[in-house]
């Protein structure tokens, strides 16, 4: 029976759970559980001498168990003749104390605070849907006047968001103390078990109303209460102790290689995000050894954002090579801290079970993978807020080359590195080795305190700012007929200026202005990436767009480069680099006609929307006789690489020949002018031009 919501928003849905209600059918009481499945939550709240008010009791087995198990002070009522009339006579001779009344639960015949406590199974549930929620308001009513001081209104629910907030929001006003149990569903390999977990709402009633609302959810009938500020945000901890038990109930009935499900786990007292497991499952028919079912993988910390781990192609790979039927990908937070990988270990180990793919046994030994054997290593060294961009922080790595990194990451969309930068001992001198790709096996922590670390300004991080270097080959800087040329160069997005910087230190004769929307974004960049600008490199704090503008309307200063090198903080559009109004016709009208006559203009373009990219290559093709595009391996980004030039076709045989030349030049003359720094440019030109497009 297909009951299942697709995502964890479907839990608001009141068109979800209008078709839940419709498809339960004649076994309504089965979806609650019995009184096993109660029992251990009921004993804990209502006591057996208490005399308790059963509202809506139906054809409910669990009066009549309780009853079994000494509480012979149960008033059973329910609106209709028939079920009323059935459960006495079922109940007259093996439980004559047991009565059942037919009475409305929103106006009963009792007295005031005659009950020690209510019970509601389901009827909440039932009730809360008609009337737009009054009947369920009456009930409510009704319940709290029978209660008595330090009485409980015990209600076995579902959940249904619109429900769980009419009640907690009802009892909130009243002062009364609220707490929710999740409890734990039973395990089961059976394909059509229920997967929504049950819960049960425990309100208590106080001789004068608390001040401030006492909000509290437990993990099963016996787990610590964690104490909430808001009802909003107990209505989001049961949406995520729902979707959890939907996403459970999907792993462990079947495996699925399309698709890559997450979760994050937080920390039980604190409440913030501690891990995130993605769960990657072999493609149909791999060939995979029988032991090999299930393995948990731990990701280094700081490398978090690496294409292996946070892209869902490179999950694949990851998987693929680590050759088992399942693979939960472990990544660790900011912000937390992470004693080894053996308290990890034991830490992760109670639940990874929840996510073994089907037929895996209870007791069976899970391995855990890494690289290197241990956590890695990351230290945050700076944390602020920027009006523009939100919270952010910057923290010192150790990535899996061994080599310790620099970021800046917005906090608003953790998964990507908005700036990074390679550190070295202030004393020490950069050789002139080229970027190595051979990984070594890093130490636990840095022998170098971060105080005396510096950035190495002639190492680049980023795969596309060393093609938008090297796309300055275009321009013919270092060729014999342009070895005293001046070079300038206009760039739109300054992150940790190491790409400006690289530029005015090792392109001969250049002058760089950068412009940059977020003056926090300019600080940073001074204070923890060795941004120095000076006379040749200066920044403009303003919108790139509106400087644009302001340099065509004012006429007379022209670019070899124009640069774009900028985020989309709209995250609903399918391009997160640039933002689409960079690349507006009327933009690029601007950016060409700011440009020389041998000019180039530079452009990463991020988009994953396949229709709006070549509707972006359509508008630059347009504007630029020739377009060459570079893809960068294992991104998604792109450098396209666009002339005025001639009004020629372009001819792929004609340009790269003559590009590859170029490239040489460039090469040689980054490598022969180093203006104020003791790096060397860690760049191949040649290797970077060598899979160049034509568009």
């Amino acid at each position: 029976m297909s009951l299942l919501p697709r995502t964890s928003d479907e839990f608001s849905s009141a068109e979800y759970w209008e078709r839940f209600f419709k498809r339960r059918g004649e076994k309504a009481f089965e979806w609650y559980g019995d009184y096993n499945k109660l029992c251990g939550v009921l004993h804990k709240y209502i006591k057996v001498q208490h005399k308790v008010l059963v509202v809506g009791c139906g054809n409910s087995e669990l009066s009549e168990q309780l009853y079994d198990v000494g509480y012979k002070h149960l008033t059973n009522i329910d609106i209709s003749e028939t079920v009323v009339t059935h459960m006495n006579q079922r109940n007259a001779e093996r439980r004559p104390g047991l009565t059942f009344q037919q009475v409305d639960a929103t106006q009963t015949p009792y007295e005031d605070a005659s009950y020690q406590a209510a019970l509601d199974k389901g009827t909440l549930d039932a009730m809360a849907s008609e009337e737009e929620g009054a009947l369920a308001r009456n009930m409510l009513t009704e319940v709290g006047r029978v209660l008595s001081v330090g009485g409980r209104y015990v209600c076995v629910t579902l959940a249904q968001e619109s429900v769980i907030k009419l009640a907690v929001e009802h009892f909130v006003q009243l002062g009364w103390a609220v707490r929710l149990h999740c409890l734990q569903e039973e395990s089961g390999n059976e394909e059509d078990s229920f997967a929504l977990p049950v819960f049960v709402l425990v309100c208590t009633k106080f001789r004068q109303p608390m001040p401030t609302p006492i909000l509290e959810m437990c993990l099963g009938e016996d787990g610590a209460p964690t104490r909430l500020t808001q009802v909003a945000e107990l209505l989001s901890a049961v949406r995520e102790h729902q979707a959890y038990s939907v996403l459970k109930k999907r792993l462990r009935t079947g495996t699925d290689s399309s698709s890559s499900p997450s979760l994050t786990l937080c920390h039980a007292k604190t409440g913030q995000p501690r891990y995130t497991l993605t769960v990657q499952d072999c493609p149909p028919g791999a060939k995979v050894p029988r032991s090999n079912q299930f393995a948990i993988f731990i990701v280094p910390q700081g490398s978090e954002t690496a294409w292996q781990y946070s892209s869902s192609e490179g999950q694949k790979q990851l998987a693929a090579s680590a050759n088992f039927r399942r693979l939960v990908i472990v990544a660790m937070h900011r912000n937390q801290e992470y004693e080894d990988m053996q308290a990890v270990q034991s830490e992760l180990s109670p639940m990874v079970m929840d996510l073994a793919p089907p037929g895996i046994p209870a007791n069976q030994q899970v391995p855990f993978l890494s690289v290197g054997g241990d956590l890695g290593w990351r230290e945050e060294v700076s944390r602020g807020v920027s009006e523009l961009s939100g919270d952010y922080c910057v923290e010192n790595v150790r990535g899996e080359d061994g080599e310790l990194y620099r970021r800046l990451v917005f906090l608003s969309n953790s998964a990507l590195v908005q700036s990074e930068s390679r550190l070295v001992s202030s004393n020490a001198v950069s050789s002139n080795k080229k970027k190595s790709k051979k990984k070594v096996k890093p130490t636990a922590a840095p022998t170098t305190s971060s105080a005396s670390l510096s950035v190495d300004s002639g190492f680049l991080c980023c795969a596309h700012h060393e093609v938008m270097v090297a796309g300055l080959a275009m321009l013919g800087v270092g060729t014999p007929q342009n070895k005293d040329a001046p070079v300038s160069v206009l760039l739109v997005g300054l992150g940790g200026g190491g790409l400006p910087q690289f530029l005015r230190d090792f392109v001969p004769n250049v002058t760089v202005e950068v412009v940059e929307l977020d003056p926090v974004v300019m600080e940073v960049a001074k204070e923890w990436f060795g941004f120095r600008p000076d006379d040749r490199l200066t920044v403009t704090i303003g919108d790139g767009l509106e400087r644009i503008c302001a340099l065509e309307k004012e006429g007379g200063r022209l670019f070899d480069a124009i640069m774009f090198d900028v985020d989309n903080k709209d995250s609903t559009v399918g391009m997160s680099c640039p933002p689409a109004a960079f690349v507006e016709p009327s933009i690029l009208q601007k950016v060409c006609s700011l440009l020389t006559p041998r000019g180039v203009f530079i452009l990463n373009l991020v988009c994953r929307n396949m229709a709006l990219r070549k509707s972006v290559l359509e508008r630059v093709s347009a504007m630029f006789p020739t377009v060459l595009s570079r893809k960068i391996e294992g991104e998604v980004n792109e450098v396209l690489l666009c002339s005025r030039g001639d009004n020629e076709t372009p001819d792929a045989a004609r340009i790269l020949p003559s590009l590859n030349k170029a490239a040489k030049s460039l090469q040689s003359a980054l490598c022969s002018n180093r203006t104020g720094t003791n790096s060397s440019p860690h760049i191949d030109v040649a290797e970077l031009l060598k899979d160049l497009k034509v568009e």
